[in-house]
């Protein structure tokens, strides 16, 4: 048989080049995707804007947690919405918001912190809040940080060899923070599906409330804050112990600073409510509620719903304590 003409021949090899070229991009594709969510196969929680300008992030209950535990460290130190911006701005730069056990030489964590630059050691680095507040002990010490562009501010703790990378994630850091600081209500949904190896029930939410909060977060009700131990004061509150079988755990909003060293309950409230739902995966909860609205896990359009049968007055009551109910 006659050989093909040259050109038959090179229209082969150009289709060749472009089939293997679009296989790659797919393959690049994916593994940005398993990157950016964590490899839990989608993003699982959305934050949108309350300006109604339809600004929206999604991202992966990993990425969540973690973004919820370096808000409350911010604020639980009296820091300004601000410094929780550039810090979640960096965190998504630097990680992806994923606590990452590899990196630049030997960079590790949520912040790519290094040991060998006297951060800590390899364990307190990979520990998110040991991370979060080191951050934070280095913010606070550049002379007017509030003030300067976030790439700036970022950059002086980090001494980053990319400096401007920061700018690109601020506006997901500054919808992120009003969320999770609780100055934007009911913004901030996931879908809940558990994670099985994580901790579950109301004395790991517990736990991880005083891990991220402080011993404080649920002194005012009398809460336990960890296994076999209670705070000092009354016995823990009968809602605590009663509703759902036992399976509530009842947050007074009252308890500790906001941004800034506020103590506005509306806003404490949201940051406590959007912090359960950001931690509804691995702490296994099942449903939050807070002034006279709910959020649900596993309803696909993932909203916070007004209670059924609740007027003005029942919400009010219900603004006095945040209520996260677990599975088990």
């Amino acid at each position: 048989m006659p050989e093909p003409p040259p050109s038959s021949q090179r229209r082969g090899r150009l289709f060749r080049f472009g089939a293997a070229f679009v296989v790659l991009l797919a393959i690049a594709g994916y593994l940005a995707v398993q990157y950016v969510t964590g490899g839990r196969g989608g993003p699982g929680c959305r934050v949108v804007s309350a300006r109604g300008d339809g600004a929206t992030y999604e991202f992966s209950p990993e990425q969540a947690v973690n973004a919820a535990t370096i808000t409350a460290v911010g604020t639980a130190r009296g820091l300004p919405e601000r410094a929780v911006t550039i810090a979640l701005a960096t965190a998504l730069q630097e990680s992806a918001l994923r606590n990452i056990d590899h990196g630049d030489r030997d960079s590790l964590g949520l912040f790519q912190q290094r040991p060998s630059q006297g951060w800590g050691t390899p364990k307190e680095i990979m520990d998110p809040t040991y991370a979060s507040a080191m951050f934070y002990d280095h913010l606070v010490k550049v002379p007017g940080y509030t003030r300067l562009p976030l790439t700036v501010a970022a950059q002086r703790v980090q001494r980053s060899g990319f400096p401007q990378a920061y700018a690109k994630h601020e506006p997901d850091a500054a919808l992120l923070a009003a969320a999770l600081t609780g100055r934007s209500a009911a913004t901030l949904t996931c879908e809940g599906r558990p994670a099985a190896s994580r901790a579950a029930g109301p004395q790991a939410v517990r736990a991880a409330l005083v891990r991220d909060f402080g011993r404080d977060a649920l002194q005012p009700a009398g809460a336990e804050v960890g296994a076999g131990t209670a705070t000092p004061g009354p016995p823990a509150s009968a809602d605590a112990k009663s509703e759902a079988g036992g399976r509530t755990v009842v947050v007074p909003v009252t308890a500790g600073p906001g941004p800034a060293g506020e103590r506005d309950p509306g806003r404490r409230g949201w940051q406590l409510a959007h912090w359960a739902v950001a931690n509804a995966s691995a702490l296994h909860i099942q449903r939050v509620t807070y002034a006279g609205r709910e959020w649900t896990a596993g309803r696909t359009e993932s909203q916070w719903r007004p209670l059924s049968g609740q007027g003005a007055a029942g919400a009010e009551k219900d603004a006095d304590a945040v209520r996260i109910v677990t599975a088990q």
